[in-house]
């Protein structure tokens, strides 16, 4: 009669709030699905200041959760400190491989105790690639977690190939053309007005190469999206050779967010007193931040759209605080926003710091989210049923808003007062288009289109759907569920599983350990 061998995956996420918190839930699904799996997730201390980060860690060791635990590495602070402005993704992904050795101890001491448990594999963040040479030197596999879309996935490997193909100068030439190219991943051509600015410079492109070539050597590729949402993205990787198995098992997310501080509940309270799909939700995630004369923009648009709004304001760092430092909520907003402004909108208007976004977004009185289309965020609106006002800032967020409007069509674009992609919004284009989300034709075709994607989101994720099956598929590839003859278990899902004789290894509830 076998007895059950307990296995476990080390998962390394990059220290930022949206990749932890998607690693977090990309390690429940997995626990939840097959009672034999446990995972370890590494913690790299940021090499910034965020208080948001810092909470939400806290979160995690108030409320621990059974077969997951958590190692906080120690920092390397010669290399923290050398962090480059000039080249912040090499840089950064420096900083990261400083750790290596601190997850080469994690990972000996782990496969050296007295009856340990099987490493069945090392899950890296798509930040985070440069641990896959730790996985080798153990002999253990290596999977990767891509926390973006399939298509943007299959960007950068179609940016690889062109770079290995041609120049990096020919390609920052081409990035800063009008022209369009025709990547696999995307159904129509992407023209070079969205392409990321991180990648019109040697440092971005030196990193989109370096992670691509690590993603090689990866044994499979985790995507956080669904079939029905990208089926051509998804299927456009049979055309490549030599590249790992992608298993599409979103959205990964949690959707029971609750609103945990006072401020939260508050905002909460407040959405509960106002119409069903009557509130238009402001929201750029946990870098995004204006300058002033943006922000009173904002809040004349908002004004004078009369409409109801809940708006998170968050102050942007120094320029000297840039990159070690992330937008921290204000101490008072009336300092940077229009004379009267709260008082005039007092009563149809709220305006708050860090936003629990989920709750929010699943709040029956919101009907509208202006987002930077954050992959996270998307997917959180998609599965709300709450459809986008596209208002993109940074790295591959102008493509992930060209796939809201253009590809998925869930949402409106904003309008700059120059037309291009990453122009000024003045407050008469928001208003305008915020009007035509919440009340206008446009708004009602997107919306209707946003609820049946999110039908298809909850089936993807329902037993028996495409990314319930892929997960199947996934933890067979990851060979983590056998007894101590080799043979497989069978699905933890029901009693059937102890009927035949296995004994399932009952796993610590483990916290927090720093080392």
């Amino acid at each position: 009669m076998g007895s059950a061998v307990a296995v476990e995956l080390v998962f390394i996420p990059a220290p930022g709030v949206g990749h932890i918190m998607s690693t977090m839930e990309m390690a429940k699904l997995l626990i939840n699905r097959h009672q034999s799996i446990a995972t370890t997730v590494l913690l790299i201390h940021p090499p910034y200041s965020s208080s948001v980060l810092t909470n939400y860690i806290q979160s995690l060791l108030t409320n621990p959760i059974q077969r997951i635990r958590f190692i906080q590495l120690p920092q390397d602070q010669e290399t923290a400190s050398k962090l480059d402005l000039k080249a912040p993704f090499t840089s950064f992904y420096e900083f990261i491989n400083s750790h290596r050795n601190y997850v080469r101890n994690v990972v000996s001491d782990m496969l050296s105790r007295p009856g340990s448990v099987r490493i069945t594999g090392l899950v890296v963040d798509i930040l985070c690639t440069g641990m896959i040479d730790v996985a080798n030197e153990f002999s253990i596999p290596s999977y990767a977690f891509f926390t973006s879309n399939a298509a943007f996935l299959g960007f950068k490997l179609y940016m690889d190939t062109l770079c290995r193909n041609q120049k990096q100068e020919g390609i920052i030439a081409l990035s800063k053309s009008d022209g369009e190219l025709r990547i696999p991943s995307f159904v129509k051509p992407v023209p070079m007005t969205v392409y990321p600015a991180v990648y019109q410079t040697r440092d971005g492109l030196d990193f989109l190469t370096v992670s691509i070539q690590k993603f090689r050597e990866a044994k499979a590729i985790m995507v956080n999206t669904f079939l029905e949402l990208e089926t051509h993205a998804i299927e456009s990787f049979s055309s490549y050779t030599n590249f790992p198995s992608v298993y599409a098992v979103g959205p990964v997310l949690n959707l029971n967010g609750v609103a945990g501080k006072d401020e939260d509940k508050d905002v909460i309270r407040w959405l509960d007193g106002q119409p069903p799909s009557s509130v238009v939700f402001l929201c750029f995630g946990s870098m995004g931040s204006f300058e002033e004369v943006q922000l009173k923009e904002i809040a004349y648009a908002l004004e004078r759209s009369g409409h109801r709004f809940v708006w998170s304001v968050r102050r942007p760092p120094s320029p000297e605080q840039s990159f070690k430092v992330l937008p921290d909520d204000y101490d008072d907003p009336r300092s940077i926003l229009p004379d009267g402004f709260l008082e005039r909108t007092n009563g149809f208007g709220k305006v708050i710091g860090w936003a629990p976004q989920v709750s929010i977004l699943a709040h029956e009185a919101v009907g509208g989210f202006v987002s930077h289309c954050g992959w996270n965020s998307v997917l959180e609106s998609i599965c709300c049923k709450v459809p986008i006002l596209a208002w993109p800032m940074m790295a591959e967020q102008h493509l992930n808003a060209r796939m809201v409007v253009e590809e998925i069509k869930i949402g409106l674009r904003v309008e700059t007062c120059d037309g291009s992609v990453r122009g000024f919004v003045q407050a008469d284009g928001l208003k305008k288009m915020v009007k035509e989300l919440m009340e206008g034709e446009n708004g009602e075709i997107v919306r209707k289109r946003v609820e049946g994607i999110g039908e298809g989101a909850k089936k993807a994720m329902a037993e028996g759907g495409s990314s319930w099956r892929t997960l199947n598929e996934l933890i067979d590839e990851l060979q983590c569920v056998r007894n101590s003859n080799g043979g497989r278990f069978p699905s933890s899902e029901g009693d059937s599983d102890k009927s035949k004789g296995e004994s399932y290894v009952p796993m610590d509830n483990l916290s927090l350990v720093s080392i």
